[in-house]
C-alpha cells in the first residue's frame, strides 16, 4: 500500500489528449481518482457519492491496477481528478485543503450555513476543525467552538478568529447556549455523545457528521423530532466544488496550519499524531527528503 490522499506538486508531463493542464502547473491531488461517469451522481458533479467510485490508494483502477497514493515520487491521473492551484498558494498549505479543507466546505456550503451572520458551531479543534473554523469565518458565519479540550479556548479565539468558545464538558457552559446555533460541523472520530449538540441547535437547526467514529453513535430521536432538527453526514466534495473551495481559499487566503516533515520523519509523527502532538496537519516535504538522499 502507497497512502496519501492530500497531494501537492507540480505537473511534468501531460497526454496528448489533455487540456486542463499543462507542464509546470501547479496542482493536486485529493481522496479520489475516478469513477462511472455514468451515474447521476456523475451526471451532478458529484463524483465522490458515485457507487463505484475510485479512491486515491489501494483501490482497483479503470485499467485493473491498484491505485496508489501520494508517499511517492511521481503520479499518473485523469485531468478529470486534477485541482489546480492558483500561483498565489503556498502547495504546502494548500495540500491538507484537498481532504480536510473540502470535508468542512462542502457541507457548509450545501446546507446552507456558508452565510453571512449564521451561527454556527465547530466541534473539534483538530485537522479538519482548524480549517472549518477558517472558512466558516470566511463565508461571514459567527463561530463557536465546541471542544473537550480547555485549553484550546486560547488558540480558537486568539489565533483561529472564533467567536467564543464551549467547554463540552461543562454543564453550565452547555445550557447557556442551548438553542442557539443554527448548525453545527461534528468533526471528531472519537466515540462521543451527540444528544448535547442536539440541544444546542435551534428549532430546525442540522447537526452534520464529518469525523468516523469506530462505533454507532446514540442517536436522540426524540430531541430531533420536536425541533425538526437533522443529524446528516458528508463526505468530500465532487471535483467541480473541490475547485471551487480552493479558489475560495485563495482569494480568502485560507491554508492549513501546517508542520513540514522530511519522508524519514513519517513513523515518529505517527506517534506524535496519536498522542495529539500536531498543529494541525503534517505534510510530508517528499522533493526536498529525496534531493537529500541523492550522492
Amino acid at each position: 500500500m502507497v497512502p496519501g490522499h492530500e497531494i501537492a506538486g507540480e505537473v511534468t508531463e501531460v497526454g496528448s489528449k489533455v487540456r486542463k493542464v499543462k507542464v509546470g502547473d501547479k496542482v493536486g491531488v485529493g481522496c479520489m481518482v475516478g469513477a462511472c461517469h455514468s451515474c447521476e451522481s456523475c451526471a451532478n458533479d458529484l463524483e465522490n457519492y458515485c457507487p463505484k467510485v475510485i479512491p486515491t490508494y489501494t483501490s482497483i483502477n479503470t485499467d485493473g491496477t491498484i491505485t496508489y497514493g501520494g508517499y511517492s515520487d511521481q503520479m499518473v491521473a485523469n485531468e478529470r481528478y486534477i485541482v489546480r492551484f492558483p500561483d498565489s498558494m503556498p502547495l504546502d498549505a494548500a495540500a491538507p485543503l484537498l481532504c480536510a479543507g473540502i470535508t468542512v466546505y462542502s457541507p457548509l456550503k450545501y446546507f446552507e450555513l456558508a452565510e453571512h451572520g449564521k451561527h454556527v458551531g465547530i466541534v473539534g479543534l483538530g485537522g479538519l476543525g482548524h480549517v472549518a473554523v477558517k472558512f466558516a469565518k470566511a463565508f461571514g458565519a459567527k463561530v463557536t467552538v465546541i471542544s473537550t479540550s480547555p485549553s484550546k479556548k486560547t488558540e480558537a479565539l486568539e489565533h483561529l478568529g472564533a467567536d467564543s468558545f464551549l467547554n463540552s464538558r461543562d454543564p453550565d457552559q452547555l445550557q447557556g447556549a442551548m438553542g442557539t446555533l443554527d448548525g453545527i460541523i461534528d468533526t471528531v472520530s472519537a466515540v462521543h455523545p451527540i444528544l448535547p449538540f442536539v440541544g444546542l441547535l435551534k428549532s430546525q437547526g442540522k447537526l452534520v457528521l464529518v469525523g468516523v467514529p469506530n462505533k454507532p453513535l446514540e442517536l436522540p430521536v426524540i430531541s430531533l423530532i420536536m425541533g425538526r432538527k437533522t443529524v446528516s453526514g458528508s463526505s468530500i466534495g465532487g471535483m467541480k466544488e473541490t475547485q471551487e473551495m480552493i479558489d475560495f481559499a485563495a482569494k480568502h487566503n485560507i491554508t492549513a496550519d501546517i508542520e513540514v516533515i522530511s519522508m524519514d520523519y513519517v513513523n515518529t509523527a505517527m506517534e506524535r499524531l496519536a498522542k495529539a502532538d500536531v498543529r494541525y496537519r503534517f505534510v510530508i516535504d517528499i522533493a526536498n527528503t529525496l534531493a537529500a538522499t541523492k550522492p
